[in-house]
């Protein structure tokens, strides 16, 4: 009886172990078909590098994640949603036997993201739409971005040269860095009206990443600075971030899910700097206030987030991924996975995307489809499936 017993405990351990193989070969095939999908889709052949901002294109769809009003959309989607194809492409290439053929989709990404970068004005920075096709303005968030993604693919490949545009990047970000409000860069080049989370939180990231890639001193004393300012002026009294402070001092009381997922991060990444456990402690801190206030329990008992919108819950989960790697709770990592899951069954229209913010209705699954909705997708599967973890 003993023995039956030993025999049945290892058929369920190698039943589970088989279950956990099966579920990360599913999501990394769907991490694959989502970037695939989108390369053929979005791709513009008369632009090499660049893609559409919305599929189908051409509908002059009203955009509104700009300063001011009435941008619509162009010919080329602007840089925030490019980055999202950079992104998922630097965690696709992470896979041993994707490797290869990543590196050629890198090769032409970083060509891409090599148009929007506009040398008529000094510090050297990244506009929000390619330099040869228009001037338009400069955001210090997206060039965060853009110095994350340089970095990224520094840690995939080793090339050097990715440092050095990162550090370029960066010398444009700390431009916008004054000692009003004790600190902190605004969101617009020459817009000095607010200094928002997004900003400063993806700066932080970045100098933590420049620190982990450079090894200067430098970049971790400006990790340390931008995630002070962060957390004396935007961060609420449960470890949630606000949206902005206005130059009166008034942080504007609005959330979202990527401000606190960056900030996570960073709290693990200067654990990791620094050994200080109250890093480590404050990255748990802030994943549990956000796990309690951007998701709840639905009708059939599942858990579900708010999905303000899908990039910025990938943002979120990178900083839960972060935190697993340490502590080994898959508690928050599990709970994206259950509803991406449902989203993938439910809200994908008759070509396989997504609707926007999971959406299941026939309205949503008709309207053009966001590149950047599109991309994180792609990350977020492949991020799971190199987690290994059961879900």
């Amino acid at each position: 009886m003993k023995y039956l017993h030993i025999i049945f405990g290892l058929i369920i351990s190698v039943n589970s172990y088989a279950q956990k193989l099966k579920s990360n070969d599913i999501y990394k095939a769907r991490a694959e078909t989502m970037f695939q999908k989108v390369w053929d889709h979005y791709r513009l052949k008369q632009y090499p590098g660049l893609f559409a901002e919305n599929y189908p294109s051409g509908n002059k769809v009203d955009l509104n994640y700009f300063q001011g009003s009435g941008v619509k959309e162009k010919e080329v989607s602007f840089l925030w949603p490019f980055s999202g194809m950079f992104s998922a492409a630097n965690v696709l290439i992470k896979f041993p036997d994707l490797k290869k053929k990543y590196e050629n989709y890198l090769d032409t990404l970083k060509n891409g993201v090599w148009s929007y970068r506009d040398t008529t004005r000094r510090p050297i920075g990244y506009q929000a739409y390619p330099a040869a096709l228009e001037k338009s303005d400069r955001y210090y968030d997206d060039n965060a971005l853009v110095c994350i993604d340089y970095l990224e693919s520094y840690l995939n490949t080793n090339d050097p040269a990715y440092i050095t545009k990162a550090k370029e990047v960066f010398n444009f970000i700390i431009s916008g860095w004054d000692e009003k409000l004790d600190g902190g860069v605004y969101w617009v080049e020459g817009h000095k009206d607010q200094k928002p989370a997004c900003t400063n939180g993806m700066a932080t990231l970045a100098a933590l990443k420049l620190y982990q890639c450079s090894k200067d001193s430098l970049y971790l004393d400006w990790g340390k600075r931008f995630y002070n300012w962060m957390y004396a002026r935007l961060r609420n009294p449960q470890g949630i971030y606000y949206n902005d402070v206005k130059m009166d001092g008034k942080p504007n009381e609005v959330y979202y899910t990527y401000n606190s997922g960056s900030m996570l991060e960073a709290s693990v990444l200067l654990y990791h700097f620094t050994n200080d456990v109250k890093y480590i402690k404050e990255a748990e801190i802030i994943a549990s206030s956000t796990f309690s206030f951007f998701s709840s329990i639905d009708k059939q008992g599942k858990r579900v987030f708010k999905i303000d919108l899908p990039w910025f819950v990938t943002v979120l989960f990178r900083g839960y991924e972060a935190l697993y790697k340490v502590n080994q709770d898959p508690r928050f990592i599990n709970a994206i996975v259950s509803h991406l899951d449902d989203a993938w069954e439910k809200s994908s229209d008759s070509l396989g995307f997504l609707s926007a913010k999971w959406a299941t209705d026939k309205e949503a699954k008709a309207k053009p489809k966001w590149l950047l909705d599109q991309a994180c997708i792609a990350e977020l599967y492949g991020r799971i499936s190199l987690l290994k973890i059961r879900h």
